[in-house]
């Protein structure tokens, strides 16, 4: 190829000026500026806003500095994590980054891609990337892997007049070609255009969550309506109204939001440790709720490498025929990757050659001697013995090949050697060939790639392997993983003949999919998506991009192509096949916890409401102040759920909606609480204003008491009875900690028995810190709270107790489930 003169530098200059070059392409990863967007500007974050403009109209800055804190610092945790996997992949995307070869002004210049303009004599060598398409020119020739582009894993010859792709590889030979379509105009860039645009995925969980808080919004707005129209019909005057007001916009649960972020940014840091780099902070969640994983065969399943299945010595063949077929592997000049793998397994000392025949796809055999007795020939069966007689014993080990899906060869041996036909420009085969093995030759699986898929299919999950191979290949290799042997399998071009109904039907119905092209992948993905199933896909190639972007989760290799890594959710590090479980199940710790925590911060919610709509209908002011609900809210939920959501433990879900699997805990507990909440402060009040009563019914003149002794003591009255109602409501939250996650079989009602005494431990701190602030002056003066008399603490107590048992039964008999009719939960015991 010395005789290509290629670009001068000026020539180079005025095409890299006209924006000939080949800068994007690699630019696909998302700005620091996306990240920040898209964190920042959420529907949740609109939903604060809203509230702290109500809080600042009821005038409580402090409480709007409140939300701004825990709103900038759920933006901050996912920003903080997106960029750190941003860095990651661009760190990865430097060490791969290709470097390429070119001839300029007669000479060989090494540049980096981007610096490539049409018109450029790029050079090909075995494990070159080709960066543009382009034409090759020159005598060279060369066998590409185009498996990135076309998922297929056959080896291509190419020579002069023949277009080469970008993201295809050099596996043999060298040739020269000169780049055409560079940038956006290649293939690969055209590919992967429609997954330019990132756009945030929400999970099944999320999107639960973003509607509970829509109805918990809505139910706010109702109830400050409600204290609007109390104020104006003068039903309460305006610092009750305040207060009210204020107390309902603290039920929009904040303190879940931040929850929630911390738990996915704890489940990202812990699934690290097992090389999975997560981009998209909920990906992992995601993952936990697939009911379908497709993935692609080559560069997923296998790694896209052969290996020795086995050998099968012919009955004549002599003993030293292992060593010959060693000896030929080691020796021939240009060995393709059926001859790698050979060699490596067979470990062969390479011998000077008297005659070579290279292998080639044309002729499919190739053939060496080096020695007098002859030359030994390896190559397809059906090549070799055509014409021959037939061979019951090969037919025997041919048909057992085939069907287990390997590439099974023919190692054969004459006394001649094999001479070239120059009008063909073809080798012609010795004759009298002597058979002397059957060789089994297989993809090389990914390490525990059989184990992996048999633990996604116990966890129900179907497994749909999507190819560019042929179907009966992949067929073989699905029986390889532990798939179903009748599984249904279907081509692309089969695929193109059905109507959209059938198509529907098929990629539900169907396991293996062969002769896929890129479209077909995504659209396949689309359609079962579209059928309410949660997808994803794994993959690793620029075929692979496009369904990676339709799935609910996509996931990449590290070893594949860059845009994939970009464009996936998780991209497994030093291609990890064997870390999916650990993130399957770090995904369903991540659900579990959040979808207790969102039990306890519902009843909280919906119990307060509750409260606040009876208060306010009755035209009273809310009986918690603002400094209550935020002592309830942090020790009855922020802090238990902090631990809930830290020791959750991975297991299945018994339904796939969050809503429906919370009524069984969240009815009963909510209307309970509430009921009790009513009927401790009532009835405190009611205990604490009697004696004054009975002074105004004991004859006495009213106007010989002193107003300001009246109005003290009523409100003393209350004070009492709000702080039994924040101790009530405190123990009642403590209580349901232990109801969601039982330590011992007597709390076994509201969930299934954990067996978990950290739990324990963490109530009784938390009471112990609730009864030292008691009896602290200081601190319960801080609080607005009272101090109760010892009675008053032993009734509390008492009513709690009782509530702790009616709910129990209320639980265990499975009330709530008899009145609507339906099975909530099969976790609890009977």
């Amino acid at each position: 190829m010395d005789d290509l003169t290629g670009l001068t530098a000026a020539e180079v200059a005025k095409r890299q000026a006209q924006g000939q070059s080949n800068r994007q392409v690699n630019e696909s990863h998302r700005s620091y500026r996306e990240i920040f967007l898209e964190n920042l500007f959420t529907f949740i974050n609109g939903v604060f806003a809203f509230i702290s403009v109500i809080l600042l109209g009821l005038g409580r800055p402090g409480d709007v500095i409140a939300i701004v804190l825990v709103v900038f610092l759920n933006a901050i945790i996912s920003i903080v994590q997106e960029i750190r996997a941003k860095r990651q992949l661009d760190a990865i995307s430097v060490l791969t980054r290709p470097r390429v070869k070119v001839r300029r002004d007669r000479h060989n210049q090494v540049i980096d891609p981007a610096e490539v303009v049409v018109g450029d004599i790029v050079l090909l060598e075995p494990g070159d990337q080709v960066v543009a398409d382009g034409t090759v020119v020159g005598s060279g020739s060369i066998h590409v892997d185009e498996s990135l582009l076309t998922g297929e894993s056959d080896l291509i010859p190419k020579q002069a007049g023949d277009r080469l792709y970008s993201g295809s590889f050099c596996v043999r030979g060298a040739a020269a070609y000169v780049a055409e379509q560079v940038g956006s105009a290649s293939t690969a860039q055209q590919l992967t255009a429609a997954a330019k645009t990132h756009h945030r995925k929400l999970t099944p969980l999320q999107q639960e969550i973003n509607l509970i808080i829509r109805v918990i919004l809505a139910l706010a707005i109702f109830l400050w309506l409600l204290v609007l129209l109390s104020l104006l019909v003068r039903l309460t005057t305006l610092p009750m109204s305040v207060q009210t007001a204020a107390v309902v916009a603290g039920l929009v649960p904040v303190g879940l939001y931040l929850t929630i972020t911390l738990t996915y940014a704890l489940g990202a840091i812990r699934i690290s440790r097992a090389d999975v780099l997560v981009q998209q902070v909920n990906a992992i969640e995601s993952l936990s709720s697939i009911d379908i994983l497709c993935l692609d065969k080559t560069g997923t399943l296998t790694a896209n490498t052969l290996e020795l299945h086995s050998i099968h010595l012919l009955a004549h063949a002599p003993a030293n025929t292992q060593q010959q077929l060693a000896t030929l592997t080691a020796s021939v000049s240009a060995p393709n990757r059926t001859v790698t793998a050979l060699c490596e397994a067979l470990g062969g000392t390479p011998a000077p050659l008297r005659c070579e025949i290279p292998f080639s796809s044309a002729y499919k055999w190739s053939a060496a001697a080096w020695d007098e007795s002859g030359a030994y020939i390896l190559g397809a069966p059906d090549v070799l013995l055509e014409g021959a007689q037939s061979h019951p014993e090969i037919e025997a080990y041919l048909r057992q090949g085939r069907e287990q899906g390997l590439r099974v060869l023919l190692f054969a041996h004459s006394l001649e050697l094999p001479q070239w036909d120059a009008q063909k420009d073809a080798p012609l085969l010795p004759a009298n060939l002597s058979p002397l093995a059957i060789i089994w030759v297989g993809d090389r699986l990914r390490p525990q790639s059989k184990e992996v898929l048999e633990r996604f299919q116990a966890a129900g999950i179907r497994i749909k392997i999507i190819s560019g191979d042929h179907a009966d290949t992949v067929v073989a290799l699905g029986k390889q993983v532990g798939l179903d042997p009748e599984a249904i399998a279907v081509s692309g071009q089969e695929l193109a003949r059905l109507d959209e109904p059938s198509f529907d039907q098929m990629a539900v119905n169907a396991t293996v999919f062969g002769r896929i092209t890129p479209n077909q992948k995504a659209q396949l993905v689309t359609r079962l998506r579209s059928q309410g199933h949660q997808v994803a896909m794994i993959g690793d190639g620029v075929n692979d991009v496009l369904s990676l972007k339709q799935a609910n989760v996509g996931i990449a290799m590290e070893s594949g192509s860059a845009i994939t890594r970009n464009v996936a959710d998780i991209v497994l590090l030093k291609d990890s096949f064997a870390a999916l479980p650990e993130a399957f199940r770090e995904g369903q710790r991540i659900y579990n916890g959040i979808q207790d925590v969102t039990k306890l911060f519902l009843v909280r919610v919906l119990s307060f409401s509750l409260l606040s709509l009876v208060t306010v209908m009755a035209g009273r002011a809310f009986p918690l102040l603002i400094k209550h609900n935020t002592l309830l809210t942090l020790w009855g939920v922020g802090l238990p759920t902090l631990a809930v959501a830290f020791w959750a433990v991975p297991g299945p879900r018994p339904y796939r909606s969050l809503i429906r699997s919370l009524l069984h805990f969240v009815v009963p507990a909510t209307l309970s609480l509430a009921l009790l909440a009513i009927f401790v402060y009532l009835g405190v009040l009611a205990r604490e204003l009697t004696p004054l009563m009975a002074l105004f019914q004991s004859g006495f003149d009213s106007a010989l008491l002193n107003r300001q002794e009246v109005i003290g003591d009523i409100q003393h009255s209350i004070a009492i009875a709000r702080t039994a109602l924040v101790t009530t409501l405190l123990l009642a939250s403590l209580c349901l900690v232990l109801f969601l996650k039982p330590p011992h079989p007597v709390w076994v009602g509201g969930a299934p028995l954990v067996g978990n005494w950290r739990y324990v431990g963490v109530v009784v701190a938390l009471l112990a810190l609730f009864i030292g602030m008691n009896a602290s002056p200081r601190l319960r003066s801080l609080m607005e709270l009272e101090p109760m008399p010892w009675q008053l603490w032993a009734g509390t107590v008492l009513i709690v107790i009782l509530w702790v048992l009616m709910l129990r039964t209320f639980w265990r008999y499975r009330l709530l489930d008899r009145f609507l009719g339906v099975n909530l939960d099969g976790c609890y015991p009977t």
